[in-house]
């Protein structure tokens, strides 16, 4: 085999990628479809109120939201300016640094986060977590944390840390 040759994915190789891309395009529909249908919001406008949730004061800087979120500034500006007319988040200067931005939960950006958390918590147990043993939990955040290094390699996404 020249370097110019494909390595070529092995039949089991092939068979467990191919599940697994299998999984990265359902469950997003998944996800989306039980917040929509319940909260009318996306998987990632709710990802967004709930890292805000999690956060001291429910305030981070736009930066520090588009890591935890893993999403890029244009991406996350775009869904946040929706949040901010739903009344979920106010944005406001920096106080320690007035070229960045805080992205800021709301209270009633809190109750919307309170009260779409328990039918997320159930779809994710539902769609993944339930069908899997401890162990396999284990090794899917094991996997995930690998597969993380190859992706986002400098460790700038929040999910590579945790």
């Amino acid at each position: 085999m020249t370097e110019s040759e494909p390595r070529w994915l092995s039949d089991h190789e092939r068979e467990s990628w191919v599940r697994f891309a299998a999984v990265l395009e359902l469950l997003p529909g998944v996800l989306d479809s039980q917040l929509d249908r319940d909260e009318k919001l996306t998987h990632f406008e709710y990802f967004v109120l709930a890292m805000l949730s999690e956060a001291p004061d429910r305030t981070l800087r736009m930066t520090a939201l588009a890591a935890r979120t893993n999403a890029t500034l244009p991406r996350l500006s775009r869904v946040v300016s929706r949040l901010e007319d739903q009344g979920f988040v106010d944005r406001s200067p920096c106080a320690e640094d007035r070229r960045a931005t805080n992205a800021t939960l709301t209270p009633v950006g809190w109750s919307k986060v309170v009260h779409a958390a328990p039918g997320h918590v159930a779809t994710v147990r539902q769609a993944v977590i339930d069908a899997l043993t401890p162990e396999q939990v284990s090794q899917l955040g094991r996997i995930s944390a690998r597969l993380l290094t190859r992706l986002d390699p400098e460790g700038r996404m929040f999910a590579t840390g945790s």
